[in-house]
């Protein structure tokens, strides 16, 4: 059996990543002043938060249309017998469930969907892993246990400069009655059941930044090899700055640099960090 790996575009996997590792992808949309943009093809990170900036209203996002992914899934039934589909939160997104529908009407191939019930680059660790495992010829059902058994040390922890963004874009749970008293801090926020939540709330950026480090260091400290991903809204140099200070201390971690691109970006806004990880 051959097995392909899909996913989309809020795992901001870069276009040579994933054409090094035959993944494929379907992309979100970001509306911006009306006009419609497929995030990692039509738009980059960059100039997304630049044309956020000069906007005046708030960008919207799309999931891709089921038309579109029951093409894509017959497009790949041409040469796979079955598909792995990761996609960001079904909490967040309804692209996730656009997959589980798409799948029932296409027959030519076997369709397995995986909630990675997160999104941006701790989405990609799924993705990475499934595509190594299908190039190894696993079964689909031996990619989704490895899987489940990567979200049992799944870890991610995130911080938004203003939560105004996740608040009026609806992605931010249980927000109405605590969301006047978090508008002056920077709380530091997580996923629980699909859901983004508030995790603690800090006062500064400073601190915040602070006690993602410290949730990372209680896992580091054990021991064990951990993949990790510094994640940021257009202010890679703190990403570095944070990347350089934990491999500096940890000799144990493999850790990358990625972003928070239009869709994601669109909610977290400009100058969002993420710190995520698992136990490898």
């Amino acid at each position: 059996m051959k097995t392909a790996v899909l996913t989309d575009s809020t795992a901001y996997i870069p276009e040579d990543l994933r054409n090094a590792h035959h993944i494929h992808m379907v992309p979100l949309n970001v509306i911006i002043n009306d006009e419609s943009y497929r995030e990692e093809i039509d738009i980059q990170a960059g100039e997304f938060y630049e044309m956020m900036r000069q906007s005046e209203e708030l960008p919207k996002t799309s999931q891709p249309s089921i038309g579109y992914v029951t093409e894509k899934l017959e497009e790949l039934s041409r040469d796979y017998d079955a598909v792995v589909a990761i996609h960001l939160s079904s909490g967040i997104s309804g692209t996730y469930q656009g997959t589980v529908t798409a799948g029932e009407m296409v027959e030519e191939i076997d369709v397995y969907p995986f909630d990675s019930e997160l999104s941006a680059m701790m989405q990609g660790f799924y993705v990475l892993e499934a595509a190594e495992m299908a190039d190894n010829g696993a079964t689909p059902e031996q990619i989704l246990s490895r899987l489940e058994e990567m979200k049992q040390t799944m870890r991610a922890y995130f911080m938004v400069d203003d939560l105004t963004n996740l608040y009026r874009g609806g992605r931010l749970s249980g927000a109405q009655k605590i969301f006047g008293s978090l508008l002056q801090v920077k709380p530091v926020l997580h996923f629980v059941d699909t859901k983004i939540v508030p995790f603690e709330k800090i006062r500064t950026r400073k601190k915040a930044v602070k006690r993602i480090l410290s949730l990372f260091e209680e896992d580091a400290e054990k021991g064990d090899t951990i993949k990790a991903s510094v994640i940021h809204g257009n202010c890679e140099a703190d990403a570095e700055e944070i990347k350089q200070d934990l491999e500096s201390r940890f000799p144990n971690i493999e850790i990358t640099i990625s972003y928070f691109g239009p869709v994601i970006g669109t909610h977290l806004g400009e100058g969002a960090l993420g710190l995520g990880w698992y136990k490898k």
